[in-house]
């Protein structure tokens, strides 16, 4: 996967080694996130929270065919060394494909080109999917938040993920590589 520039707006190429995924291209998104907004909800279920960061930070979209099929917001932390994936989604008949993988990868490309030495993702204890998906990307467990999803946050009560009830915030972290090099933290 390589950065390159394009029609003044930066391009991210993937070879197209997935299955079905075309000519699979990832860049930085610069239209309005209201039209990715259905995307974004697929990763948050409150309205609330996700009006509150919507439009927070740059987002990385995942086309195929001319179409969006996925995509990765990547937010500051208030330390310049770290950057936060918000939000990322994929749409259901994508997934399995490879199309979330080569988003992380764009996202850490992104991160390791502005000397950004630490992405953090948070995801819901309950989603054993994500847990397992983030892990496989190089992530690993920092906390715990507990209590993290409430109806004073927008989260309704008793929501199930994988039959767990929605509860904790668990957050993970990766090293950022820089020029072939652990960057150390």
């Amino acid at each position: 996967m390589a950065i390159s520039p394009g029609r003044g707006r930066r391009a991210i190429t993937a070879s197209p080694e997935g299955r079905g995924l075309g000519d699979l291209q990832i860049e930085i998104y610069h239209g309005s996130r209201d039209s990715l907004r259905p995307l974004f909800e697929l990763a948050e279920d409150s309205a609330a929270e996700l009006d509150a960061y919507i439009d927070v930070g740059r987002v990385l979209v995942a086309t195929s065919d001319g179409e969006i099929i996925g995509h990765l917001q990547l937010t500051g932390t208030g330390d310049p060394r770290q950057a936060e994936i918000k939000n990322m989604a994929v749409r259901e008949n994508r997934r399995g494909q490879g199309i979330g993988r080569r988003l992380i990868q764009a996202a850490i490309d992104l991160a390791a080109a502005e000397s950004v030495t630490t992405i953090l993702v948070a995801t819901a204890a309950a989603d054993i999917g994500n847990l397992r998906f983030y892990q496989r990307q190089g992530f690993r467990m920092r906390s715990v938040e507990r209590d993290a999803f409430t109806p004073a946050t927008g989260y309704p009560p008793g929501l199930l993920i994988d039959g767990i009830e929605l509860r904790d915030r668990v957050w993970l972290d990766r090293v950022v590589l820089a020029r072939g090099h652990a960057v150390l933290c």
